[in-house]
């Protein structure tokens, strides 16, 4: 049984403006990670999310961070049901869409889906799996992260595209999190669900975020593989959960885990983890140091909690 911990960021501008995690003179990308990996074992890319990772950067990363050191990888939007503007596609492949001079000019411009053509998702996809191979090889990629949009819905669409990514990846392990109420409102939609992502070999992502929205899904504390089962954390900012606009929504991570919440989720953990090979958590509690704050917290609970049972 193996625990590891981490956050979803290490570059986030608040985190570095804070001033608080990074030692003075830990001032370049490869300075930052080296003293993370120094910190925690696991981290989350969220990059990969917004743009194509780049496969000479995931191989610095392998140079930079020990061997036993773990990525989770987020996957591009494209792939998740999100929107994807214009901007954000390589420019080969924008302009090859008739709209490659717009994109710079005209961020607010995206595509759905089902507007990229299907020789365009082969594409994205093989770029994709090419930038991620450093990691793959270096024996340190994780899972691939899929955090599926609220538009993925508990539908024939929605399940369709559960079973498309699993058949893309051809056996690589991948993690997914859904983000609508529908997947897990009722016992039958939840072992439903659970049966379906067992089925199509992904490791079911426990979710711990503020309840009652039709965007967010209750923690249901429960595996769907033997090596890998994924914990994550996005705090309990009730009140800012829905709030719009760019500073509403980086709020809505704001939060600090309280020690009786972090002694019942480290005592869940536990409890899960005993069931599986690795289990890996990751708070998305992201402004300024609180991810490092909660993640370093959750740690030192449960440290008590296995000297308490020892």
């Amino acid at each position: 049984m193996t625990i590891r911990t981490g956050t979803s960021s290490w570059t986030d501008p608040t985190l570095i403006a804070c001033g608080r995690f990074y030692p003075p003179g830990v001032e370049t990308p490869e300075a930052r990670l080296r003293h993370y990996a120094s910190q925690f074992d696991l981290v989350e890319v969220d990059s990969s999310f917004y743009r194509l990772p780049d496969a000479a950067v995931a191989w610095r990363w392998t140079q930079r961070t020990p061997p036993t050191f773990r990525f989770h990888i987020k996957a591009f939007r494209a792939f998740t049901g999100h929107t994807t503007p214009l901007a954000a596609l390589p420019r080969d492949i924008a302009q090859a869409l008739g709209t490659g001079d717009e994109a710079p000019s005209a961020p607010n411009i995206a595509l759905a889906a089902h507007d990229l053509p299907a020789d365009v998702r082969d594409e994205l996809w093989r770029r994709y799996l090419e930038a991620i191979e450093p990691l793959r090889q270096g024996g340190q990629l994780a899972a691939i992260h899929f955090q599926f949009s609220p538009r993925v819905q508990n539908d024939r669409a929605g399940r369709a595209l559960v079973f498309e990514t699993a058949r893309r990846l051809d056996g690589e392990r991948h993690a997914v999190e859904f983000r609508h109420r529908s997947w897990f409102d009722t016992p039958s939609r939840e072992a439903a669900t659970l049966a379906m992502l067992r089925e199509t070999g992904a490791a079911h992502t426990v979710v711990d975020s503020p309840g009652g929205f039709d965007n967010t899904v209750p923690a249901v504390w429960a595996r769907t593989r033997d090596d890998l089962c994924v914990v994550r954390l996005h705090g309990r900012n009730a009140a800012a959960w829905n709030q719009r606009g760019v500073a509403a929504s980086s709020g809505r991570f704001v939060y600090e885990y309280s020690a009786s919440e972090l002694i019942d989720i480290s005592a869940r953990v536990e409890r899960l983890a005993a069931t599986v090979d690795d289990t890996h958590v990751l708070f998305n509690t992201n402004h300024e140091d609180q991810g490092m704050k909660n993640a370093s917290a959750f740690a030192r609970t449960l440290t008590t909690l296995a000297r308490g049972i020892a």
